[in-house]
C-alpha cells in the first residue's frame, strides 16, 4: 500500500511508522489519519510483526497537533462527527491494537499529537519533546480521547491543570508525571525503543493481545477488567504459545512462540 503522509519500515520483527509531514509539523489532516488507521491495520494483520513504533519524521516534533485549517468552520454537527470519527479510526483503534504499541515522542507532541502518544500502549520520550493539550486556548476541548487518558496517565488535578493552562510540559517532568517511561536523547530515542521492542518481541504475542485487552477493560466504564483478566487468562490455555511455553520452561530452553 503506497502512503503519502507517513512512511513504514520493519525489522527483526518490528515495524516503525514515522508520520512524515514536516513542513506542518506533522500535523494530523484526515489524510494521515486515514493512512494510519490503514497501517496500523495492516501491520497488526501481519503476524511478523511483534511490535509496532510510532514517530514522526525529523527533531522538531512527534506531531504538533491537528491540522486547524480542516475544521476551523465546523459547525457543532461537524465537530461531533470529526471527533467520533477520528477516536473511532485511530485514537481508540491504536489503545486497543492487539500488538504492542511504543510513541516514540521526539519533539513537540502537542493537541492530537499528545493523544496519538497516549493512545500508545507506553511512551518513550526525547529530552527535547514538549507535551501539552493546548486546545481550550481555541474555544475547544481536546476531542481525541484526550479528557479521559490524560487523568488515566498522571491523575485528575495535573490533567486538570495541563487542560485548564493550555500550557505544555517538559520531558522531565513528563517523566516525573508518568506520562512517558524514559527519557533520553534524540540520538538514544528509536535505539531505546528498539531494545524494548526486542525485548517484547522475545514474549508470546497472544498472551500479550490478551493482556493488553485486560489491562484496557480496567479504564473502561462498561467492563469489568478482573471478569476480563480471568477470561483472557482461561483463554491463553487454549493456545500453542501456552503449550510451548510452559513445555519450554520444564525442559529449561528458551520458548520458540508460535503465534497461534
Amino acid at each position: 500500500m503506497e502512503y503519502q503522509n507517513i512512511y513504514i519500515e520493519e525489522e527483526n520483527n518490528i515495524a516503525t511508522i514515522t508520520i512524515d509531514r514536516p513542513k506542518k509539523l506533522n500535523a494530523l489532516n484526515k489524510r494521515t489519519i486515514t493512512e494510519l488507521h490503514d497501517a496500523f491495520k495492516e501491520l497488526d494483520g501481519d503476524k511478523n510483526i511483534k511490535v509496532i513504533i510510532i514517530t514522526g519524521s525529523g527533531e522538531k516534533a512527534f506531531v504538533a497537533g491537528a491540522d486547524i485549517s480542516e475544521f476551523a468552520h465546523f459547525s457543532v454537527e461537524e465537530g461531533g462527527l470529526l471527533a467520533a470519527k477520528g477516536q473511532e479510526m485511530l485514537f481508540s483503534f491504536v489503545e486497543n491494537l492487539g500488538t504492542p504499541v511504543i510513541a516514540a515522542v521526539n519533539g513537540f507532541a502537542l493537541g492530537g499529537g499528545l493523544e496519538l502518544a497516549m493512545s500508545a500502549h507506553f511512551r518513550v520520550a526525547s529530552d527535547n519533546a514538549r507535551m501539552g493539550l493546548p486546545e481550550v486556548s481555541l474555544g475547544v476541548i481536546p476531542g481525541y480521547g484526550g479528557t479521559q487518558r490524560l487523568p488515566q496517565l498522571v491523575g485528575k488535578g495535573r490533567a486538570m491543570e495541563m487542560v485548564m493552562t493550555a500550557g505544555m510540559i517538559n520531558a522531565d517532568k513528563a517523566l516525573s508525571y508518568g506520562l512517558v517511561n524514559y527519557v533520553v536523547g534524540p540520538e538514544e530515542l528509536l535505539p531505546l525503543c528498539q531494545k524494548l521492542a526486542g525485548k517484547i518481541s522475545n514474549n508470546s504475542s497472544v498472551a500479550i493481545a490478551h493482556a493488553i485487552k485486560a489491562v484496557n477493560a480496567g479504564y473502561s466504564y462498561d467492563t469489568d477488567g478482573y471478569a476480563t483478566e480471568i477470561d483472557a487468562f482461561g483463554a491463553c490455555f487454549g493456545t500453542q504459545d501456552f503449550k510451548e511455553g510452559t513445555t519450554a520452561f520444564l525442559e529449561k530452553r528458551k520458548a520458540d512462540f508460535p503465534g497461534s
